[in-house]
């Protein structure tokens, strides 16, 4: 039975948190609960009204998160998250750099709309989850101990290196820049890039003016990642559109993405998907919504990409 969900986006917020204190997140993305469908579940969580009476499905999410501990264990939250300042502990951390143990995803752009996406999806996922926003605060408030926030100065090579640490994955859903200012990722297993470079590509005229920065960002990124020893999946969407996920099909024919849209949520959906399907090397592909019903995500990604690798 389809389940109903509203379009129309819900803060996350804390019960602490004063009234202005909030990260917006459209809720209607019920169908990214399928990346851990073996998990059985309250069949509640999956409920999303706009009824006042009947909390959305961002907000039963965040009433997991507050249950405490026996929640956080159920969702495999961990318990504490390492906490910026302890001196010690980055003494520690750096004596042992060598043997760390890599298994986060960070997430580069959690302050973004696709990124709080991706984020929520990586949480359903029971991923470790590290993410880089400019309001900290506003983050721990939101997810508290399921993603480790990070915040400060993007151009200081330190706090990146530091950023990356215990990072075996990096999920880049928009183009703000960190790919240019960081001096390696070596050490990182895998890249997920979504681009809109093929969506700008065809612009003309005032269009063209609007993008042609936004465009250079995407392609000077994917030029690096080129270049780079690590594997990469660069998803080159579609024009990007705020409407409901898991309403259309998907075409991933070349050249689609100049015509094409692609909505956000199912957007911030492949990324996650993409996420353990890791190419040899590197792959791009373009994707947009369209006729083609996917079942088997892990089945189908890993057959496009191994022809993708094939025509190198």
């Amino acid at each position: 039975m389809a389940t109903s969900i509203s379009s129309s986006s819900s803060p996350i917020r804390s019960s602490s948190s004063s009234p202005n204190s909030y990260i917006t997140v459209n809720p209607s993305i019920s169908h990214l609960v399928k990346l851990n469908n073996n998990q059985s579940r309250p069949s509640s969580s999956l409920l999303c009204c706009s009824s006042k009476k009947n909390p959305g499905f961002m907000d039963q999410i965040l009433d997991y998160i507050e249950g405490g501990p026996k929640l956080r264990k159920w969702y495999g939250a961990p318990d504490l998250l390492p906490k910026d300042g302890d001196q010690e502990q980055d003494q520690t951390d750096d004596s042992r750099e060598e043997e760390e143990i890599r298994d986060a995803v960070l997430v580069t752009d959690g302050d973004t709309e696709i990124g709080q996406m991706v984020i929520l999806a990586l949480i359903i996922k029971r991923a470790r989850i590290k993410a880089l926003v400019k309001d900290k605060r506003a983050a721990i408030e939101a997810y508290g101990t399921y993603i480790e926030s990070i915040a400060g100065d993007r151009g200081d090579s330190s706090f990146l290196k530091k950023a990356l640490k215990g990072v075996r994955a990096i999920i880049c859903p928009s183009n703000e820049g960190f790919l240019s200012n960081i001096e390696s990722i070596e050490g990182v297993q895998h890249v997920v890039y979504l681009s809109q470079s093929a969506a700008y590509r065809d612009n003309s005229g005032i269009k063209a003016l609007m993008t042609n920065k936004a465009k250079k960002l995407f392609e000077q990124d994917e030029l690096l990642l080129e270049k780079s020893r690590v594997p990469y999946t660069i998803i080159r969407a579609g024009l990007l559109q705020s409407t409901p996920g898991g309403k259309q099909g998907f075409s991933f024919d070349e050249g689609s993405a100049a015509q094409g849209k692609l909505s956000k949520e199912d957007a911030a959906f492949i990324c996650v998907q993409a996420l353990d399907v890791v190419p040899q090397r590197g792959v791009a592909f373009e994707v947009v919504n369209g006729d083609e019903n996917i079942s088997d995500w892990k089945e189908y990604l890993s057959s496009l990409i191994q022809n993708l690798e094939q025509l190198q």
